[in-house]
């Protein structure tokens, strides 16, 4: 049930359409790899007659697929435009059915007649193409019309994707795609989607979801066999040419690189560099590149680093043919991943961002997946893997107000850089936003990855030996403070001290080599001290413990009874509570808490969590929860409630990771 032929186009649209069709005829003749397209499209073939779903803008060689056995009818727009693409695809012997989805706009583009007709032809035992997303729609998002398509006619959708190593990507809202002649082809079919007959509205959500990543791993794994970067026709990256600030920076850092030995050396005095690895921050790798597929994921410090651990299992579990290199840029992470990197995991410091160090890091190592995440924008990084066609991602991606404001004020510095990712997922859909309006082509809202990550593991008989010391006395902790923050926290005991004569707080800066300033400041206001990197523990006269360590939190988290976290009196941005949560502990908050806003509203909005503003403020919220241990478990069980609220973002961004992952067959990168 095609659409009859319309009446004849004018001449213009004639002498075009046939122009076009002899070009891609052409283009089959003088393109290498269709062999290979073909043996692949054959595979499939018993499939038909299905329904070949393509992204919009990447359908220009689609009639070299088509075997002359096969019939198959295309849906081609009503507008004028598409005349001579109608003349062409004749050409090929290829029915058309007339009309498009209308993408919210109110005037009748033809969908539903398109519907009719797609399933009629199904039916009929004739196959049928069209794009999955709409024009004027969100270009790279799957309709409903195409699942709808499959659930009425019971065929299933393959989705498919051609690409060419040279091409031109025009600058429309798809990104439409120029193919040229003499150069390599790659083909891809990506996982077939059959749509149930019985789906209701969460199933053909699924289903949708499930095409739009399929196309998106088909081509991906297209242009990876075409031997191209797929960066240029990708939606949203038109404007990917470097302003004058970021050639700014990229020539101000290859200029400076030659001094960054004395910085390094500068840094190592202050043991916030490991001397014995300073080659790692110059981009020398300490060990050859595993063969086979290699995800690179990059974590900047210790709370990014525990995040995606468990992300990299499930990776692992997902794909055992994959290894992984972790890369991190503080001594504290080095020192965690040292303890819990996974099997089949490398560990370095990540180069500093020069193209000096970058460029020899990356030719070694020859990632197939680069993983950066929340706020990791390194320009050298970022450019250099692009250049290398390296997919780039970005997971628990998440932007405070105030760099928000800086990148949307360099327009010239944010586009290249964030048009250069092919996905980032944002903790919440107000992330969404920012990351598009900075030019990000694709941003996907997955949740907060920190608020699946487990406790980590303690110490149990060094956890059993505190517990031992503190046996009786209540405990209140002030974990991740920040400078200015102490002296809050040193007022607050004092106060609870007055009804909680024999109180313990302890004190965990965020920094750990702050510890001898933190004791030598509550000394002087008349504390017994003890300090854990000291090797001391806490007996029975200490008032105050320094928890100057790396990796123990959760150990000091487990002996406390209440907790207030710190970078949250000051504008810093907070830290996370998700793992004083986890440990049962009540958690107390200052009033900057933005850095895990998701997390921190459900809980104050369950009475799970409370905001301070001062020492008063905080003594009083602690005596309440030390003073009555039924109201410890209470607030415990409604902070677990709560959390269970905002969780699995963990399932979500491996999924959507693996599909950015190229196919186990396909030849890995050379080491």
């Amino acid at each position: 049930m095609a659409t009859p032929p319309p009446e004849t186009p004018n001449l213009f649209f004639r002498v075009a359409g046939r122009a076009l069709a002899r070009y891609i005829e052409f283009c089959r003749r003088t393109c290498w790899q269709t062999r290979e397209m073909t043996e692949l499209m054959e595979e499939h073939y018993r499939h038909t007659p299905a329904i070949i779903g393509m992204w919009h803008g990447q359908f220009m060689l689609l009639p070299l697929i088509k075997p002359s056995f096969i019939p198959v009818d295309i849906m081609v727009a009503r507008h004028s435009d598409a005349e001579f693409l109608s003349v062409a695809l004749r050409h090929f012997d290829m029915r058309l059915i007339r009309g498009a989805g209308a993408a919210g706009r109110a005037k009748d583009r033809g969908g539903s007649h398109a519907y009719r007709a797609a399933v009629q032809a199904l039916r009929e035992g004739r196959t049928v193409a069209m794009t999955a997303d709409i024009p004027g729609g969100k270009p790279r998002e799957a309709g409903l019309g195409i699942v709808m398509i499959a659930k009425q006619s019971q065929r299933p959708i393959m989705p498919v994707a051609i690409a060419t190593s040279r091409y031109i990507a025009l600058n429309t809202w798809s990104r439409m795609t120029i193919n040229l002649p003499y150069t390599g082809l790659g083909f891809a079919v990506g996982p077939m989607v059959h749509v149930p007959a019985d789906a209701g509205p969460e199933e053909l959500e699924r289903c949708r979801k499930a095409v739009e990543d399929s196309l998106n791993l088909a081509t991906r794994n297209a242009y990876l066999r075409a031997g191209a970067d797929p960066l240029r026709a990708t939606p949203g990256t038109a404007d990917v040419k470097p302003g004058f600030r970021l050639k700014l920076y990229r020539a101000g850092t290859r200029l400076l690189a030659p001094a960054v030995p004395l910085l390094l050396k500068a840094r190592e005095r202050r043991q916030k560099e490991d001397p014995a690895r300073r080659g790692e921050r110059l981009g020398q790798a300490a060990f050859p590149r595993p063969a086979g597929r290699l995800v690179w994921v990059h974590a900047a410090s210790v709370g990014e680093t525990l995040a995606v651990l468990p992300l990299m299992e499930a990776l692992a579990k997902a794909r055992p043919d994959a290894s992984f290199l972790l890369t991190t840029g503080t001594v504290t992470s080095a020192k965690i991943a040292k303890e819990r990197l996974p099997a089949n995991t490398i560990h370095q410091y990540v180069p500093l961002d020069a193209p000096q160090f970058v460029r020899p890091f990356l030719d070694h190592w020859k990632p197939d997946l680069a993983v950066f995440t929340e706020s990791e924008i390194w320009p050298n990084l970022i450019i250099e893997s692009s250049a290398r066609s390296i997919p780039l991602t970005l997971v628990n991606g998440r932007m405070t107000d105030r760099s928000f404001r800086r990148w949307r004020g360099n327009k010239g510095l944010a586009r290249p850089l964030f048009s250069r990712f092919a996905l980032i997922l944002a903790q919440n859909e107000m992330l969404v936003r920012r990351f598009t309006l900075l030019g990000a082509p694709r941003v996907i809202a997955s949740g907060n990855l920190k608020v699946d990550t487990p406790p980590p593991p303690i110490d149990l008989n060094e956890y059993a030996r505190l517990k031992h010391a503190l046996t009786g006395r209540p405990v209140f902790i002030a974990a991740s403070t920040h400078e200015g923050e102490e002296e809050i926290v040193a007022d607050a005991h004092h106060l609870m001290a007055r009804e909680v004569p024999d109180l313990c707080t302890i004190i965990a800066p965020r920094h750990p080599h702050r510890g001898n300033t933190i004791a030598q400041m509550l000394r002087e206001r008349g504390f017994a001290v003890g300090q854990r990197s000291r090797g001391q523990a806490p007996e029975k006269s200490c008032q105050a413990y320094v928890a100057d360590t790396i990796g123990e939190l959760g150990m000091f988290y487990k002996l406390a009874n209440v907790a207030f976290i710190g970078g949250s009196l000051v504008e810093h941005g907070g830290q996370n509570p998700i793992e004083a949560v986890r440990q049962g502990v009540m958690v107390m908050t200052g009033p900057h808490y933005s850095n895990f806003a998701d997390a921190y509203r459900v809980l104050i909005q369950q009475q799970a969590a409370q905001k301070v503003h001062s020492a008063e403020e905080i003594a009083a919220a602690a005596l309440r929860v030390l003073k009555d241990p039924k109201e410890q478990a209470a607030v415990a069980r409604r902070a677990n409630d709560a959390l269970g609220t905002i969780a699995g973002a963990l399932p979500r961004t491996l999924d959507a990771l693996l599909a950015y992952l190229p196919p186990q067959e396909e030849l890995a990168r050379a080491p």
